[in-house]
């Protein structure tokens, strides 16, 4: 029989560094943080009970961080605390909370919450401690999973109603009036994560507290905003954009830390002269499975559903060779039902499960117990969601064991890019979270849901801005009637239920699958920007980890129809863009920034094998060409004419293709938004220019601040891309920085040439 591995002598996290340290890849950074002490401050005045309840709990002090933030909120002023992951932050909006409910029973408070789990995770925490005090404070969450019978009690009783911003869009503003009691006593609104408010989903969400502004306003109340976030580089200022309100900065953090290794590890190179590196698939669940049969509590984030299906399959597949049983590794991503998702987050806590796979859905504040390692398959995206998913283990301060985070290379530019200047990371402050509430294309929407909640008066400010054309050309179309200086909704319609928060418009493909002709299901639906590479004719669309095939695309309807077939490939699609310039709004030679016409069009996909990730076969997509009006930012590169015989001719650009990806690449350490949200595009001869031009194009329509946040920073993007470049290690060119490399290598000093025009070196 085989040895268990967990009767055996086991390594520790610092074992287990050495060995990740031993294997073939290239460990680029091995970085301490020592462990740091609790600062702490004496108790505010508060009730007895309350502060009874806490020490119960192991709350014996509070530090200095939670302290100010609770004197900030039971004075009446609105506030932003802004502290690592595992810091307490919820105390800081807790006990002002509780307090006031116990001095004033009729005292209400919304909770809000980006998703289901934080909020289950709260009301079990909150429903813990009102069970100490022994007191009548009804806590209640609110969402698409509450029974009906229950709401109505939740309405009419619960002090704190814990929701997010979905069902307080559909659910609660458009029936304000059954929850009048809630509004005419509201004391508080908590925003949790507010780092994760941020592009469409932001904007959306400024509004939808523009609209709960109306609401209290109209009821009377004047409610106290406590928002807690991540590191992020503005977190006053997205807190007062979302809020409407100038609020109070708290970001001295006072909780105690573990010691903390951070690992920047890239696979082994397997082909040096095209740079192409092992499987980061395989190592990391090479070096997951490695901690699992060492006992260390271990929790892998990868980007997408269909990695966290594979790392899965592989986990189990090694853990079952190993002696393990395969049901200590489990996978947490959405399309989870909510009752699997709890069953997971139970056996984190228990320690049934030694490790969970998961997208970003775990990398917000779910306590899921304490882990020892974090493994990452790959960069996220962001600084901000780095730190939170490193900061996922170690949350256990103060037990004297030091907890670890492995971050993997993956064979994207941007990580390969991370792995050979860690400095980048660990020297970048965190990212602007940037959102444009006043987007024409988001605004009109809640304008609409608003007027359908509150008449609007002539001349009235929504979101800070003035709305009178868009409620005039409401009226005009029979939405709103004008009477007496008051737009009123007269539409049969239900303006809320067909605006979505994920995306600038509402227009969704409907996805059905017709495995069984008789018997079709809806099993999905996807935004109109991000289908046509995902859900064309013949493409694989994948749902709960099975493959569909697409049949069929109606774009008059937005339905997509599904067959469920056995593959063993998935499908990636790619789109040509253009880029037109409408409008010149600001510019800095050789820097612009400006209305733009995007134009895009799917040209091809690739079929590529699950396990192996090898490219099996392509096709060509035949779809329509998709426009839309959005914001860019530009450079333009300055022209050099070489001599000819009869007459100078101008140099073509021969680096731009690099240069693009390089810029792809750099950009989004600047910006706190995901790959898809921008659009790079080298143009060789611009024809509004004249000149070859490089443009930056947020992906979404009317904008959302990205290309202008890359205007401010005009010189120092192309800087941090010449510093990329001169960095690595290559030397013609090669997937960390410009890309695959397609002639004999002088793609690299083209890129570099490029860059020193721009930059006038």
């Amino acid at each position: 029989m085989r040895e268990s591995y967990f009767s055996r002598k086991q390594k520790s996290v610092s074992d287990m560094l050495a060995w990740v340290e031993s294997l073939q890849g290239e460990v680029s950074e091995h970085r301490i943080f020592p462990a740091t002490p609790p600062k702490t401050a004496d108790w505010p005045e508060i009730d007895p009970r309350l502060r009874d309840a806490l020490q119960k709990r192991g709350i014996n002090k509070l530090y200095t961080h939670q302290a100010v933030a609770v004197a900030l909120a039971s004075a009446g002023r609105d506030c932003v605390v802004v502290t690592p992951t595992a810091s307490g932050k919820s105390v800081c909006y807790n006990i002002p909370v509780l307090n006031t409910i116990i001095s004033s029973p009729q005292a209400r408070a919304i909770y809000l919450f980006p998703t289901k789990a934080l909020a289950q995770d709260q009301l079990s925490e909150l429903y813990e401690m009102v069970e100490e005090m022994k007191l009548d404070v009804r806590t209640f969450t609110y969402d698409g999973d509450t029974p009906g019978d229950a709401r109505t009690k939740v309405r009419n009783a619960g002090h704190i109603v814990i929701t997010n911003p979905d069902m307080l869009h559909t659910g609660i503003l458009p029936h304000h009036t059954k929850w009048k009691n809630l509004f005419e006593n509201l004391r508080y609104v908590v925003i949790d994560e507010l780092h994760s408010y941020r592009g469409i989903f932001g904007s959306h969400f400024a509004l939808i507290l523009q609209r709960l502004a109306r609401i209290c306003d109209f009821y009377g109340s004047r409610p106290i905003f406590v928002c807690c976030s991540a590191t992020i580089a503005n977190p006053k200022a997205l807190a007062e954009e979302l809020t409407g309100r100038e609020v109070e900065l708290v970001n001295e953090n006072g909780a105690p830390s573990s010691e903390r290794h951070i690992l920047f590890y890239n696979p082994p190179v397997v082909n040096s002269q095209l740079g192409i590196r092992r499987s980061s698939l395989l190592e990391v669940s090479r070096i997951a499975i490695e901690a699992v049969c060492n006992g260390i509590r271990t929790i892998v984030f990868t980007r997408s559903r269909i990695n966290v299906e594979l790392l899965l399959k592989y986990l189990h597949g090694a853990a079952a060779k190993r002696g393990i049983s395969p049901e200590r590794v489990a996978g947490y991503r959405a399309g989870y039902l909510p009752n699997e998702r709890r069953a997971i987050e139970r056996g984190l806590r228990n320690g049934d499960i030694h490790c969970v796979v998961s997208t970003n859905a775990l990398e917000l504040g779910v306590d899921i117990g304490s882990l020892e390692l974090s493994v990452l398959h790959g960069y996220p995206g962001s600084v901000a969601s780095a730190w939170q998913q490193m900061g996922r283990a170690g949350r256990r301060a103060g037990d004297g064991k030091i907890s670890a985070a492995v971050m993997v290379a993956s064979s994207v530019q941007l990580d390969q890019f991370l792995a050979m200047n860690p400095s980048y990371f660990f020297g970048a402050s965190p990212e602007h979270a940037r959102i444009n509430s006043s987007n024409p294309y988001i605004q009109i929407g809640h304008v609409k849901c608003s007027s359908f909640e509150l008449p609007f008066g002539v001349g009235e400010r929504f979101g800070g801005s003035d709305v009178d054309d868009a409620l005039d050309y409401l009226a005009r179309h029979d939405v709103l009637h004008l009477e007496e200086g008051r737009y009123h909704w007269q539409a049969d319609s239900y303006p809320a239920a067909s605006l979505s928060l994920r995306s600038a418009t509402s227009e969704n493909f409907v996805i059905h699958d017709i495995t069984d002709a008789a018997n079709p299901r809806v099993i999905g639906q996807m935004d109109r920007k991000t289908a046509p590479t995902l859900i064309f004719p013949q493409a694989i669309y994948f749902h709960q980890g099975e493959p569909y095939q697409v049949q069929e695309l109606d774009h008059e309807q937005m339905r997509c129809y599904v067959k469920r077939v056995n593959v063993d490939y998935y499908t990636d699609g790619d789109a040509a863009a253009r880029i037109e310039v409408l409008d010149e709004m600001e510019k800095s030679p050789p820097f612009g920034w400006g209305e733009v016409l995007l134009a895009t069009r799917p040209t091809i996909y690739k079929k590529i094998k699950l396990l192996t990730h090898e490219n099996v076969g392509y096709g060509h997509i035949h779809l329509p060409e998709e426009q839309m009006h959005t914001t860019a930012f530009w450079a333009n590169i300055p022209e050099v004419y070489v001599p000819a015989a009869d007459a100078p001719t101008r140099e073509r650009p021969e680096g731009l293709s690099g240069l693009s990806n390089i810029v792809r690449t750099v950009a989004p350490l600047f910006l706190m938004c995901d790959r898809g949200d921008i659009i790079v595009k080298g143009h060789e001869r611009d024809p509004h220019f004249q000149v070859p031009t490089l443009f930056v194009a947020d992906n979404v329509p009317g904008g959302i601040g990205l290309s202008e946040a890359l205007f401010d920073l005009g010189a120092e993007l192309f800087a941090a891309c010449f510093d990329a470049l001169s960095n690595c290690k290559c030397q013609w060119g090669c997937p960390a920085c410009i890309g695959a490399t397609v002639s004999d290598g002088g793609e690299k000093a083209e890129v570099r040439r490029l860059l020193t025009r721009i930059l006038n070196r």
